[in-house]
């Protein structure tokens, strides 16, 4: 029952061929459900991640106000006082730094940070006594404060 075909050219073989149904559509929805399950959980996480880094640049706005009012104290000791004892009362209970004063207050400072402290320091007696008699500038005293601002933790505490 075979047909001669070999008196065909090319156009006419192509003509004569029988085309195929078109495939079934896949769908592009998950098969099972542990892939929504997976989706879904993903988009918690995500969402969850948002939050946490949401409130976590919101409670370092204190930082960021206290770097900005650094800068434009430039290299004055009482401002530098003043501004490292706002953060200090910001980011931690009030209880144990309001009462502070003199070499408490620098142990207190070194401390909460990391690094080279205040105590013992030239730029750390510049910082004591500056909010209670006039101090000539210290050229550390600026960078001193920028990184106590940037390092500072609570004992015990994140970020």
């Amino acid at each position: 029952m075979s047909e001669d075909l070999s008196g065909l050219n090319l156009t006419e073989l192509y003509d004569r061929l029988v085309m195929p149904d078109a495939p079934v559509a896949l769908s592009l929805w998950p098969q099972t459900a542990g892939w929504v399950w997976l989706g879904l959980g993903l988009l918690v996480a995500l969402a969850v991640a948002g939050r946490i880094a949401t409130l976590r640049h919101r409670a370092r706005a204190y930082r960021r106000a206290a770097l900005v009012a650094l800068e434009s104290a430039g290299d004055d000791p009482a401002a530098i006082a003043d501004i490292l004892r706002r953060t200090a009362l910001a980011g931690f209970p009030r209880r144990d730094v309001a009462g502070l004063s003199g070499d408490a207050w620098l142990r207190f400072l070194d401390a909460a940070a990391p690094g080279p402290g205040f105590s013992g320091t030239e730029a750390g007696r510049v910082l004591a006594s500056a909010p209670y008699r006039d101090q000539p500038p210290h050229s550390d005293l600026p960078r001193m404060a920028a990184a106590w601002i940037r390092t500072h933790r609570r004992q015990g505490a994140r970020g």
